[in-house]
């Protein structure tokens, strides 16, 4: 059949329609009468039912736009962060160290701003709250993006504040104070670098944390215990909703939807009447140094340990500062030594803890680590003797090696070395260990020495440790260029032997090291931290949730016949009548043995030439000597330290004799400070 025939064999004729012929189709498209009436049926339903929604439109945004946009405006729910109190800090014996005051906080939300005026409103919130309108408005441009999270502007706002932004809260839409919490801090600046500060999280600190459900505003531990415990302190927030206008002012009470969770307590080891007494100590111990002639004394470390375990009982340094001046608004000016560095060298910087980071040569403290690594060697029998003199020459230069008493010249035993910390008897076996040579001898007072914990952390809890340097050959030619310089030569080895030239440490690897002594030869691990405890409900007792077991003390391996006679000769110098630290020790009623140390040590002081030196004051000791406690007091390790204070003898000392005073709970008779090393 051709394509132009119609069914039955008829000839199609030409067609006008709009629809083209179909080939596959038998019957060409047509609008017939009833698909027309169903067309027309389908076009008056649409007709009217989009006529309808024009209308309802129309009666929605024109005839009753302002009725919906009021009630949209005045029906806004915000939700609202519930800040959790932080939890206190207690001592040992569960008294308080830091706890929480309530206060008043001014936030802001940026979406709420008026987009016309907005930095003049910012200006005059500045204004009223006595903060930086420059540093508010960089906080607004920064905060556009998290609409969601407010701006703390200000805490602790003063009630005068507070009542003028509510008297005014129609000219500060956005603007809301709540109710926050304050560290206090009942004993001011005490332990300050122990315990840190709070601060409110940083960007970068935010970035680090965002996992940790941590959001911009949020209080954080900056330094010390707050920051590395913060995890139980932070305790977790909670959640409240409330309706807002379109200026952000309450259209309706707060209603809690999650209740905040407190943060945890946080129990130390150190005894707060011990703690007050070591911080004591070390103001007067730099006091006595100034009346020694020692002008440039001018900061110090104290640390007190239980030698059985490592718990640090009291630790302090000095200068120090207010934890309490990052509470509320942050006063740039008295927090700048904290903050700036060239302000806190003109500080001497109050916000390190010398105890942990400060890197000294320990001078005659060192001379038991001598004596045990020498007896241990088989390079020193402890009852031959070797001539105390006023001077000895070594190295092939005949280089003059003085004594600090140069009165003294007669053989000595050991115990008599240490009790008169003789520096030529000390000058004489440090040569021993050069003379055996590059492979028997150079690094064999260092291995020792690495033994008893130095060149590297202690494991205190709280980290932020310096290591200290105990310097070896190969240290030397990693160090230097110059041939003389990277060899190791004769008095490389004689001056380590008393603790001078490169050779540093911090108070705290020194304390470890004498508990070691005091313990009869186990290395114990500081630790400050002792339990986290939910506090109790209606005046219950507070419940242990976990408990820091210490680190069991570690075997030196030490001979203990070698550690006897080492106590003996630091009892020797507290008690005999040449002793070092006789004049302070020799009256108190509980046994003491411990070791001076007058250590050289280059600083740079106003008005003095580069390479100008002074001495560093050292005491390290234990007490009660040969007995477990006294009086129901355990033992304790005291290692005090005076920054620039002269003679081991006339400042370390007396201020350790303040803590063990404190400790055992009795007073010395007499003192007599006689300048020794």
């Amino acid at each position: 059949m051709s394509s132009s025939s119609a069914p039955y064999g008829e000839r199609r004729s030409p067609s006008r329609r709009f629809l083209p012929p179909d080939p596959k189709a038998h019957e060409p498209y047509r609008l017939t009468p009833g698909l027309a009436v169903r067309v027309g049926v389908v076009g008056a339903v649409a007709l009217v039912v989009f006529g309808t929604l024009f209308f309802r439109l129309y009666a929605l945004q024109i005839l009753s736009g302002d009725h919906y946009l009021a009630a949209a405006q005045n029906n806004q729910l915000r939700t609202i962060r519930v800040e959790a109190p932080r939890g206190p800090i207690l001592d040992r014996n569960g008294r308080i160290l830091v706890d929480n005051r309530p206060g008043r906080a001014v936030k802001l939300w940026v979406g709420d701003l008026r987009k016309q005026g907005r930095y003049r409103e910012i200006q005059r919130l500045a204004w009223v709250l006595d903060v930086s309108a420059a540093d508010l408005a960089r906080q607004v441009d920064e905060h556009r993006g998290q609409l969601a999270d407010p701006i703390t502007v200000k805490t602790g706002v003063p009630m005068d504040q507070v009542r003028y932004l509510e008297e005014h809260r129609s000219d500060f839409p956005g603007v809301r104070i709540e109710t926050t919490y304050l560290r206090h801090y009942p004993y001011q600046a005490l332990a300050a670098q122990l315990l840190g500060y709070v601060g409110e999280i940083s960007p970068e600190q935010l970035k680090r944390l965002a996992r940790q459900d941590y959001r911009p505003g949020d209080k954080i531990g900056q330094t010390g215990v707050e920051a590395v415990f913060d995890r139980f302190l932070r305790g977790k927030a909670g959640r409240a909703q409330i309706l807002v206008d379109s200026l952000g002012r309450p259209q309706s009470p707060v209603e809690l939807r999650r209740q905040a969770r407190p943060g945890n307590a946080i129990q130390l080891t150190i005894d707060v009447r011990l703690q007050r007494a070591a911080e004591r100590a070390l103001r007067d111990g730099i006091r006595i140094a100034h009346e020694n002639g020692q002008w440039a004394a001018n900061g110090g470390a104290l640390v007190a340990l239980d030698p059985r375990d490592g718990a640090v009982l009291a630790m302090a340094s000095y200068p120090t500062y207010k934890p309490s001046l990052f509470t509320g608004r942050v006063d740039l000016s008295k927090a700048a030594p904290l903050l700036d560095p060239s302000a806190a060298a003109k500080s001497n910087y109050p916000g390190i803890n010398r105890v942990t980071t400060g890197e000294y040569p320990p001078g005659s403290t060192w001379k038991p680590i001598t004596a045990l690594a020498a007896m241990q060697e088989h390079l020193l029998s402890p009852y031959e003797s070797i001539q105390c003199t006023p001077v000895a020459t070594y190295g092939k230069d005949n280089f003059r090696f003085r004594n600090w008493n140069p009165y003294v010249d007669r053989p000595m035993v050991l115990t008599e070395a240490l009790a008169q910390s003789c520096d030529t008897y000390f000058y004489a076996v440090g040569d021993r260990f050069y003379q055996r040579g590059p492979n028997g001898g150079w690094t064999r007072e260092q291995d020792w020495a690495e033994r008893f914990g130095f060149g590297r952390a202690t494991g205190f809890d709280l980290g932020n440790e310096a290591v200290g340097l105990v310097p070896t050959p190969a240290w030397r030619k990693r160090h230097f260029t110059s041939a003389w310089d990277r060899a190791w030569n004769p008095g490389d080895s004689i001056l380590l032997a008393i603790g001078q030239k490169d050779l540093t440490v911090t108070p705290l690897q020194m304390a470890r090291f004498y508990a070691m002594l005091a313990n009869g030869g186990k290395l114990v691990t500081p630790y400050v931290v002792a339990a986290v405890e939910q506090p109790g409900a209606n005046g219950q007792s507070p419940v242990a949730l976990r408990r820091f077991a210490p680190t069991p003390p570690q075997p030196s391996n030490v001979d203990p016949a070698a550690l006897d006679v080492v106590g003996q000769g630091l009892f020797a110098a507290t008690h005999s009548s040449s002793g070092t630290s006789s004049g302070v020790f020799g009256s108190f009623p509980v046994p003491i043995a411990g070791k001076t140390g007058t250590a050289e040590k280059v600083v740079q002081l106003p008005g003095y030439p580069a390479g100008h030196s002074e001495d560093q004051s050292w005491w390290c000791g234990w007490g009660p000597y040969g007995e477990t406690e006294v009086g129901g007091h355990g033992p304790l390790v005291v290692c005090a330290l005076i920054e620039n204070g002269g003679h081991g003898s006339t400042a370390a000392a007396p201020a350790a004799l303040e803590v063990f005073e404190q400790w055992f709970g009795v007073k010395s008779t007499s003192q007599v400070l006689v300048k020794t090393d």
